[in-house]
């Protein structure tokens, strides 16, 4: 009897899973690092990239946190360039920073130095000049304004004994400012000591023992060995010195509010007045727009200048 039953070819299951297999494993090495940077990545994106896009478009809007906003265009970056006090805040920054920025490197170094040698209570004093890094901005700036305070103040007791007399450090606007720049000196020198000292600890001790068989003094092993492997780390520390000078608010906030006057007003406290006092969020949004883009002027500057100096050692 004929058999008419009709035989069906197997299904090859085995298949199209051995290709996804393969698939994965010639992805599997580019994919890898993108799943560890994702968090980060999301992280950066809610907080960072995000709020950035959002201030561009509300620097060309008219907004007061409440109404919708009106699309005014260029409106508030011209308004911008005609501001006086902007550019007032936008001096005293300059200031600020251009006698802070340096003073901490050089400090920051010099201790970095002379705390990487075999020192009784090494680990003390490296405690001891690090401690108002990790100490809170607002507890450091209200320690700030009690040593400067004009009436009960340490500074002006230890003055008094002295025979030089009281100074109105928070109260007139040539001492305001000064008393800001030596709190910032305090608390950003133990930062760059640390840094600089962790730098110190990785440079090989043969580049040393080299230029001393060369004959090289210690002012000439720090000219050619210290200096230039230092290099990096200087360029590092000085765009995170600019960074926090450009952006400096707490410290001021608490110690001088911005006054006597506008002696002491930055820019960050400007922005921030023009947001939460005067409700102009947009105007508020185009000068932190203009901000940043002057942060990251500066930065790829120095990037450039410190990858032309690279070259030439």
């Amino acid at each position: 009897m004929a058999d008419f039953s009709m035989t069906y070819p197997r299904a090859q299951s085995g298949t199209s899973t051995s290709r996804t297999s393969r698939w994965w494993r010639s992805k599997r090495s580019r994919l890898t690092p993108y799943l560890f940077i994702a968090p980060n990545l999301l992280l950066f994106s809610v907080f960072i990239f995000f709020p950035l896009l959002y201030a561009a478009y509300i620097s060309v809007h008219q907004w007061s946190l409440i109404d919708v906003p009106e699309f005014t265009g260029t409106h508030n970056y011209t308004r911008l360039l005609s501001d006086f006090q902007f550019w007032q805040a936008l001096k005293n920054t300059v200031i600020y920073s251009a006698a802070t920025v340096p003073t901490t490197l050089i400090f920051g170094l010099f201790l970095a130095i002379g705390l990487n040698r075999q020192l009784a209570a090494r680990t003390l004093l490296r405690s001891v000049y690090f401690l108002p890094v990790v100490v809170s901005s607002v507890a450091t700036a209200l320690i700030a304004a009690w040593l400067f305070n004009d009436n009960y103040g340490v500074v002006n007791a230890v003055l008094k004994q002295a025979g030089a007399g009281p100074v109105a450090w928070l109260s007139t606007p040539q001492w305001a400012l000064p008393s800001i720049i030596l709190t910032t000196l305090w608390v950003r020198i133990g930062f760059c000591m640390v840094v600089y000292l962790a730098a110190l600890q990785s440079i090989s001790p043969s580049y040393y023992e080299a230029a001393v068989i060369d004959g090289a003094s210690r002012p000439q092993q720090f000219l050619y060995v210290t200096w230039p492997l230092l290099r990096p780390t200087t360029f590092l520390l000085l765009i995170l010195n600019v960074i926090y000078s450009f952006q400096v608010f707490d410290l001021i906030y608490v110690m001088t509010g911005g006054g006597p006057g506008f002696s002491t007003t930055m820019i960050v406290q400007y922005i921030y007045r023009a947001a939460f006092a005067n409700s102009e969020m947009g105007y508020a949004s185009a000068m932190g727009m203009f901000l940043f883009v002057l942060i990251l002027l500066f930065t790829l500057v120095q990037w450039r200048i410190n990858r032309r100096t690279e070259q030439f050692v």
